[in-house]
């Protein structure tokens, strides 16, 4: 049957149907272990009773109004997500580029406050920010950017992890008002940075009167640890954004702000029709109760430590294993090698995984996994990893 979908991705051979837990299942009844939740989204797993009893509910009482009058979820819901973040207040929106058009926005309207003509902030070569014009621009993958260029002004990128290149820019562009940046690199290659480079980057902001934007929509709500991965280092950002496993698999996004930040857009400087409205806020306050009652995100320390210990134990002896990364449930495999071909490969042995900057296997399982699925996960990816670097390392038969 011929598709009017555009052709924007690269799809897999399989359509699931439903869900339960960390498990998928495909239109045959097939079952998956997804150790991927939607890309970070599904953070509670498929079909977990608290959000589906929550969009129930709310679904058959209101879905809109819009933002033109007060929305009560929407107030419970800034006031939880600022609790636990020390952040002052948020802007709702629908997605993370969305969030992070937000910041970019903050961004720049503190530079015109501050009489700068062309405020520009400073971003991270491989970081991804969205799709965009704006946030595409901020990303660091030159394959994102293609084809939509002219790009938009105002971004100047440095290495990741270099606190150095963020002081020479600083002192080389004197209209930088902000740094923008991810506290752990998700479609970079799961790259964790040194343990104080966020707080040399606050330091640095401090000193230099910037804005401190970190994006949280892969890393946030649970995934490393702790609610949200700068709580790691003791630090507040100025700007945070939050998407991804916020719904649970409802869209909704969200731009916290703190301090200077806080009260720099008014009434008419930005806005969404859809934005906070209370399907998703009551879905996100689902989410925000589950994590608290199910302990999960103390236990996200404690399962991406099995995961990464097991996967070490059983890959040790491989020499094409350059590294196992991991920060709670955030993981990374990288092989000395491009390795896409590993995800069809777990596909046929019904494990979901990704692989991101060419050579990292990424991992990024619901925080509900048990013990039985991580066992399930280790064996089959360790498996498919030894299988497909002995491959790749055997000479070919030759015939004479």
């Amino acid at each position: 049957m011929t598709s009017h979908i555009m052709p924007t991705y690269q799809r897999l051979p399989v359509t699931f149907v439903r869900g339960e837990g960390a498990w998928l299942w495909n239109d045959h009844n097939d079952r998956y272990l997804d150790a991927l939740s939607g890309i970070a989204v599904c953070n509670l797993g498929h079909a977990h009773p608290a959000v589906h009893q929550a969009i129930c509910q709310q679904s058959a009482k209101l879905l809109h109004t819009s933002n033109l009058y007060g929305v009560a979820l929407q107030e419970q819901l800034a006031n939880q997500l600022t609790e636990k973040s020390g952040m002052d207040n948020v802007f709702f929106s629908n997605s993370g580029a969305e969030a992070n058009e937000a910041a970019i926005k903050i961004a720049r309207k503190y530079g015109h406050e501050r009489r700068i003509d062309k405020p520009t902030i400073i971003v991270m070569e491989k970081s991804f920010h969205g799709r965009t014009l704006a946030t595409l621009s901020a990303t660091g993958n030159s394959k994102v950017q293609y084809g939509f260029e002219p790009l938009v002004e105002g971004f100047v990128r440095v290495p990741y992890n270099d606190i150095p290149a963020i002081h020479q820019a600083v002192a080389k562009h004197k209209n930088i008002v902000a740094v923008l940046v991810e506290p752990i690199q998700g479609e970079g290659g799961v790259n964790i940075p040194a343990p104080d480079y966020l707080n040399q980057i606050r330091a640095l902001c401090d000193e230099h009167g910037l804005l401190m934007m970190l994006d949280e929509i892969q890393t946030g709500i649970g995934r490393t640890g702790k609610f949200l991965c700068f709580q790691h280092n003791d630090i507040i950002p100025d700007v945070c954004t939050l998407a991804k496993a916020l719904g649970n698999g409802v869209p909704i996004g969200a731009c916290l702000a703190r301090g200077k930040a806080a009260h720099i857009l008014a009434a008419g400087n930005h806005g969404s029709t859809f934005g906070g409205n209370p399907l998703a806020c009551s879905a996100a306050l689902a989410v925000l109760a589950t994590l608290d009652e199910e302990n999960l995100i103390e236990q996200a320390c404690e399962k991406g430590e099995q995961i990464a210990k097991g996967l070490t134990r059983t890959l040790k002896t491989n020499p094409h294993v350059m590294e196992i990364r991991y920060k709670g449930m955030m993981l990374g495999v990288e092989l000395d090698q491009p390795c896409a071909e590993l995800v069809s490969l777990a596909l046929k042995k019904h494990l979901l995984i990704n692989v991101t900057n060419e050579k990292t296997i990424r991992l990024l399982p619901p925080l509900v996994i048990n013990d039985k699925q991580i066992q399930t996960l280790i064996n089959t990816l360790a498996t498919l990893i030894q299988e497909f670097t002995h491959q790749s390392r055997t000479p070919p038969t030759t015939t004479s």
